[in-house]
């Protein structure tokens, strides 16, 4: 290991070619009236990326870097190893631990004394490894500070007190002495940082699961889960007490599944979050589906329509009236479509009503009912009621049964534009499901404006994209020869190495003409439907999604992991 001065960092870049000499000499100018160190100076002053600047240091000093992802971190290793107040302090983290060796992330290299001190400490050897301050600085404070609220709130707990299992195993001790409860500070500093971290982690969905052992806490980023959290058993009443009470959950009710709603704020802006809870083998279950209002109602242009299908799609939603769905499996971004759609057309001329199980996020731009079984508000009696309230526009959150389908046809039949959804995989058989519920083809006929079928696939980071020659599955598939390329992720720190950064939707429009119209009343059978709709140029999910991996949008595995057995 080489000792670097940050004072001669500047004068490294410029030999080895990561600044121009243009650059260097503005970077002289800055620093004369400057009390910023060298490197932070190099940083904030946009004159080298902070990663690729720790690289370099990492290369000069000839120690490994490594980018710190908390999601590839063990909670236990980075917690256990060294004490909160000594990693802040000194600005380190332990994030492996390998039999008698730990391996350390460094910003600032330490000294061969300040090595050995830390060996004694630790009675392990280290493995030094160059990162960047912010990655450290981001470890420390999403673990330790959940670390420290864990710590605290175990300390109010004696080692009597009663520890349920859950709901179907339990073991109470008669001696218990008194049980954490949800308003303790500590509680809700833990909890508070969960919300925290998956915030800045982009979280959809938080997911707080008990085991026999512990609670285990996952984070859903990109459509896919990650284990972030194993914490003590005996806090799992006290962190899902703590979240049904903000949530306005029955906290004594642990048999029934319950659904409530959170409201905060990240970053000064507001977030919805929705919160179911279950009882299962060990306990109640939590799921936390964080609602971003900057992604549920977004611009249609930029949700993945392509200028044939959007010009399809608002005619189908600029219709006075008439019946709209939107069609897929649960997490397909039905929601996002529905809401973003309303926006498009929502004015002051128009009264728009949506009944929704539960109101996905509370909009001042919206009349909006919340289905309440409780007190018989149902979809079908809060139709009933919201046709007397002169609505323009009516949203139906789902279509679940034959007297709500019904009940939605017919508030089109009295020349209302109705939009929902429905859990099926494409649009054929949306028609067929429709007519299997009950529902006569003269309904649909005088009704049915058009059916969109979508799902979500991850998008190409664009930090990291690179060309590549496809195999022959691959071309085969996309219907390209060997010669032609493909795009995907190299894999970088933006995306965690994963190629993929954001989703993006892939639609299958079905507008109802003539023809379809003519095959309904005879009551054709799904391949039939789907041809009809074929023939007058509908372009399926797998053929959307193979036009987004030629743009260079997504990647082939992810095409057949997201329609696998579609056409």
């Amino acid at each position: 290991m080489r000792m670097i001065s940050p004072k001669a960092v500047p004068d490294t870049l410029l030999r080895d070619g990561l600044i121009s000499e243009a650059v260097f000499k503005r970077f002289q100018r800055l620093s004369e009236n400057s009390s910023e160190d060298p490197l932070s100076l190099l940083v904030s002053s946009g004159i080298i990326s902070e990663e690729k600047l720790y690289r370099h240091l990492a290369e000069l000093a000839g120690v490994p870097y490594t980018d710190l992802d908390p999601l590839e971190l063990d909670y236990q290793v980075v917690t256990e190893c060294l004490p909160g107040a000594y990693a802040q302090a000194k600005g380190i983290v332990a994030f492996r631990e390998d039999g008698d060796r730990i391996s350390i992330a460094v910003s600032v290299l330490p000294t061969q004394v300040q090595i050995d001190d830390m060996e004694n400490m630790l009675g392990k050897k280290i493995a030094l490894y160059l990162s960047r301050p912010r990655a450290i600085d981001k470890v420390i404070r999403q673990f330790y500070g959940l670390h420290s609220s864990i710590l605290a709130a175990t300390k109010e707990l004696s080692t009597d007190d009663i520890v349920d299992i859950g709901n179907l195993e339990r073991f109470v001790d008669s001696t218990a002495d008194r049980s954490i409860e949800p308003t303790d500070k500590p509680v809700i500093n833990a909890v508070n940082h969960l919300f925290q971290h998956a915030f800045e982690e982009r979280a959809s969905d938080i997911h707080i699961e008990p085991h026999r052992e512990n609670t285990v806490v996952r984070f859903r980023i990109d459509g896919v889960l990650h284990l972030l959290y194993r914490l003590p058993k005996k806090l799992h009443f006290a962190i899902t007490s703590r979240i049904k009470m903000i949530a306005g959950l029955n906290i004594a009710e642990k048999r029934r599944p319950q659904d409530g709603r959170i409201r905060t704020h990240y970053e000064g802006k507001p977030v919805e979050i929705r919160c179911s809870t279950v009882p299962v083998a060990f306990g109640e279950k939590i799921v936390l589906r964080i609602l971003d209002p900057a992604i549920l109602m977004q611009d249609l242009s930029v949700l993945g329509f392509d200028q044939r299908e959007m010009n399809i799609y608002m005619d189908m939603i600029n219709s006075p009236n008439g019946l709209v769905l939107v069609t897929g499996p649960t997490g397909s971004g039905k929601t996002t479509t529905l809401y973003s759609s309303l926006i498009t057309i929502s004015s002051e001329q128009n009264n728009i009503v949506t009944i929704e199980d539960p109101v996905e996020f509370v909009t001042d731009e919206f009349n909006q009912i919340s289905v309440q079984k409780a007190i018989d508000l149902t979809f079908i009696t809060a139709l009933r009621h919201v046709l007397r309230q002169d609505p323009d526009i009516i949203m139906v959150g789902e279509i679940r049964d034959r007297e709500t389908a019904i009940s939605a046809m017919r508030s089109a039949l009295t020349g209302h534009l109705v939009l929902s959804t429905l859990h099926t995989n494409d649009t054929a058989s949306t028609v067929v499901r429709l007519m299997d519920m009950g529902v006569e083809p003269y309904l649909l006929v005088s009704t049915l404006r058009g059916i969109i079928a979508q799902r979500l696939v991850r998008s190409i980071c664009p930090h990291c994209r690179e060309e590549y020659t496809p195999n022959s599955m691959e071309c085969d598939l996309v219907g390209i020869d060997s010669s032609a390329k493909l795009i995907r992720g190299a894999g970088c720190r933006e995306c965690r190495s994963t190629g993929y950064r954001g989703r993006i939707a892939i639609f299958e429009i079905m507008s109802i003409d003539e023809d379809i119209r003519r095959g309904l009343v005879r009551r054709a059978s799904l391949d039939e439907i789907r041809d009809i709709a074929l023939a007058g140029g509908m372009v399926t999910l797998r053929k959307a999604g193979i036009r987004k991996v030629l743009e260079g949008v997504t990647t082939v595995s992810e095409l057949v992991r997201v329609t696998a057995g579609g056409l």
